[in-house]
């Protein structure tokens, strides 16, 4: 149980590195971080966001719905955020740097299984569970080494990492279309399968930010083992130890006396025997009764873990403004999501005629994302921005452009309003920044896993409910319209739970519970 001391040791020593960390540098080596924290995920999430020039091949593949069809895009977009709670349980316990490097081989190795899919239900393992699940860790590996190693900077360092994935959207569209064009449906997933691989690499130089101050490496978990541990290895030396001096009195008194007496001999060897047996009973159940006893205490530790995990949750969820953020992530994906993926076909639905398609809409919604990542983190730095307020105003012009939609029927209006779709997805680069005001830099990790699971629900379900709205209805104007409530009502409830009047009115009723935050008190410390 206990007797491994090299690989404890070696536990103890990951488990140092990641818990203790001294003050951010704000520079230095971060920028290193952010260079390949940008990179991996242009790498990992420039497939599955451009997965829209993806769908139309899929369509034509496997003749399935729309919204069956939708799937897939919406699983490797989704899942990732749906399992972040366990991905942060992750990072937290082996570092940014394995899980990162891990990650790099699901990614990979789910893009190249995929152009080997016999039909659309074996791609939503291959690319929605595998290479989603893949992306999760890894956007959760770089988002907590970036937080780790920036402070005053954070903002402008979340906004440069997140521009990578957009980049990566910008990119691969039209990479993936001349692909296929080239080499098939099958051999652009191979090839940019294999520029996945690039992520190994990149995760190899995410360094954890040590302490200064930290346990040295020479100390084992040996040092921190409970006290029966070692009972048992003493009380076992002790019988042995019995054992080698019976036997050698025996052996001395025959030498001494040097008279073949076999009867005595026989005497001894009974009562030796017996004494040995009489001990090893007795040895052995101490040993049973102190492991049961070691075995119930280690039970109640873990139990009171995954008790003070749901405590910590309820606390957050008592916070009213982390409790309108999680329902205006979920509402905002429902519905924000659908047009990086599906404006492709809504384009084809609308019979652009091709020589008036000059760039993929895909392409615009990816490098306009990029520029909206970029200009919200630098805003968000700005102390005399409220970076909630900042992002309630980003939803809710999503939701008025999401109700435009159905008013383009051309490939200029469509573009616009890709354009300007692109620019408030770019909120993506603030939210991190908004929910370590909200909690706190301490809980983020926690608080932050929670929300992209209701993220991940929302880009998961919103794809297929559009899809079958059109299958329904055979046009895309219900869906988007749907699409737009959706992200609107999300946006108002997060900005009547963040308005000073309505704190001021909760606050006099009710006390805070201790270490929960309102918004206003953790933006100000």
């Amino acid at each position: 149980m206990c007797g491994v001391s090299s690989s404890g040791s070696s536990v103890h020593r990951r488990s140092s590195d990641k818990m203790v960390f001294r003050k951010p540098p704000d520079g230095g080596w971060g920028w290193v971080i952010v260079v390949v924290s940008f990179f991996t995920q242009f790498l990992c999430y420039g497939s599955p966001l451009a997965v829209g020039v993806l769908y139309l091949e899929w369509l034509d593949a496997f003749g399935e719905g729309k919204g069956k069809t939708a799937w897939v895009g919406s699983l490797a977009n989704g899942i990732g955020l749906l399992a972040s709670p366990v991905c942060s349980i992750c990072v937290s316990s082996f570092g940014a740097r394995p899980v990162a490097i891990f990650s790099g081989f699901m990614v990979a190795g789910g893009l190249m299984m995929s152009s080997f899919a016999p039909n659309i239900y074996f791609l939503y393992l291959s690319y929605g569970i595998v290479v989603g699940l893949g992306c999760g860790l890894l956007y959760t590996a770089t988002v907590t080494i970036t937080c780790q190693y920036f402070d005053k900077r954070r903002g402008l360092a979340l906004g440069l990492i997140s521009t990578g994935s957009s980049v990566g959207l910008f990119i691969y569209a039209a990479l993936q279309r001349e692909l296929i064009d080239l080499y098939g449906l099958d051999g652009c997933l191979l090839i940019v399968g294999a520029l996945s691989l690039n992520i190994l690499a990149c995760g190899s130089l995410m360094r954890p930010l040590e302490s200064s101050d930290s346990p040295s490496p020479e100390k084992s978990c040996v040092d921190k083992v409970p006290d029966q541990c070692f009972v048992y290895h003493e009380k076992e030396k002790t019988v042995e130890e019995n054992i080698s001096i019976l036997e050698k009195g025996c052996i001395d008194e025959k030498c001494v006396n040097n008279v073949p007496d076999f009867k005595q001999d026989n005497i001894i060897n009974k009562n030796v025997l017996s004494s040995i047996n009489v001990t090893e009973k007795d040895t052995y159940k101490k040993k049973v009764v102190e492991q049961t006893n070691f075995c119930k205490q280690l039970a109640k530790r873990k139990w009171q873990l995954y008790l003070n995990y749901w405590e910590e949750t309820i606390v957050l969820f008592k916070n009213k403004v982390f409790s309108a953020l999680f329902v205006a992530i979920l509402l905002f994906d429902i519905g924000g999501f659908p047009p990086s993926l599906l404006m492709e076909d809504v384009a084809r639905s609308a019979n652009i005629d091709e020589e008036d398609y000059h760039m993929p809409l895909i392409s615009i919604i990816g490098i306009m994302t990029a520029v909206g990542k970029l200009i919200l983190g630098i805003l968000a730095d700005f102390k005399w921005i409220n970076t909630l307020y900042l992002y309630v105003i980003t939803l809710l012009m999503t939701g008025v452009a999401l109700f435009a939609i159905p008013f383009a029927k051309s490939y200029l209006t469509l573009a616009m309003l890709s354009g300007i779709l692109g620019f408030l997805t770019g909120n993506w680069s603030i939210f991190p920044y908004v929910t370590t005001k909200t909690v706190g830099i301490e809980k983020l990790t926690h608080a932050y896993g929670i929300l992209m699971f209701f993220a991940g629900l929302g880009n998961s379900l919103g794809p297929p409910i559009v899809g079958w709205f059109y299958d329904w209805t055979q046009e895309y104007d219900t869906a988007f319209y749907f699409s737009g409530f959706c992200v609107l009502l999300g946006g108002f409830l997060l900005l009547l739970a963040a308005l000073p009047c309505w704190n001021a009115c909760t606050t006099q009723s009710s006390k805070l519970p201790p270490n929960t935050y309102s918004y206003k008190a953790a933006s100000s410390a």
